[in-house]
């Protein structure tokens, strides 16, 4: 190959790179809602927890939405509002409300994301809600249960190694000191992650999943009942690339889109 070629294509190759750079240095970070609060978790921890770790590891923006107490009926005042998710790119649901009743404020909630709006499941978000008498909810998350094991050690088997979002999680990764949810049932569009094997029920339960529900996609976790699993590095590495998958920002290889990365300070 003739020198001036050799340049030419160095230069070129040269200027699409800066080009990358520089549109990802420009990519706006993603806004993230948080809703959180109720019973039974270590709220005001966890909210920390993971906002800090997923700002360490993706190009995000926080609102955070504490309320409740330590109540299982309070209704967080943000879903009184029919376009509550208006303005966030994502939504994570880290909240135990499992004793309200309404059905138009619950299928509020979930109505948001099947129009579009992603959305992360974490821990007892999977059973918040679940005294309303509408499925909406439970199928937004992508299962129905209403009742967990013993706090235990949970030994979880990644079911799709081949999966964006399990790249890079273990084969076998022990979480100590959690809790199963029971699945009683996985609604048609979930896809198994990873599962935990019930002492008590003597079978598999799925606790790592992602779901599409309606135009929005969904990723969910049953993991996270203790600050000390949220704050494993295996647990904040594997939320961040569910939301980043969520909103399509993860590419093939679990590894953030250009602009979606951490941002260096």
């Amino acid at each position: 190959m003739k020198p001036n070629r050799l340049i030419h294509r160095f230069t070129l190759t040269l200027l699409l790179a800066l080009a990358s750079l520089a549109s990802a240095a420009d990519t706006k970070p993603l806004r993230v809602l948080m809703v959180t609060g109720g019973c039974c978790h270590d709220y005001e921890q966890q909210k920390k927890i993971l906002s800090q770790g997923i700002s360490a590891r993706a190009n995000v923006e926080w609102t955070i939405v504490h309320e409740g107490g330590d109540s299982r009926t309070h209704q967080v005042s943000l879903y009184a509002k029919d376009d509550w998710a208006k303005g966030f790119d994502v939504i994570v649901h880290n909240e135990c409300f499992g004793q309200v009743t309404e059905v138009a404020f619950v299928e509020r909630i979930a109505k948001a994301h099947a129009d579009g709006v992603p959305a992360v499941m974490l821990h007892c978000s999977t059973h918040s809600y679940r005294a309303a008498a509408t499925d909406e909810w439970r199928k937004a998350i992508g299962q129905t249960s209403m009742s967990h094991e013993k706090n235990r050690d949970l030994l979880v088997k990644n079911l799709k190694p081949e999966h964006p979002v399990m790249k890079g999680f273990p084969t076998e990764w022990k979480d100590p000191k959690d809790e199963l949810y029971k699945n009683e049932k996985l609604w048609p569009n979930t896809i198994p992650l990873a599962q935990a094997y019930g002492e008590d029920t003597k079978k598999d339960h799925v606790v790592i999943w992602v779901n599409q529900h309606g135009k929005g996609k969904v990723f969910g976790t049953t993991l996270g009942h203790g600050n000390h699993t949220m704050a494993d590095p295996v647990y904040l590495d594997l939320v961040t690339r569910g939301l980043l998958w969520s909103c399509g920002k993860l590419g093939d290889d679990g590894k953030p889109k250009p602009g979606f990365g951490p941002v260096k300070q």
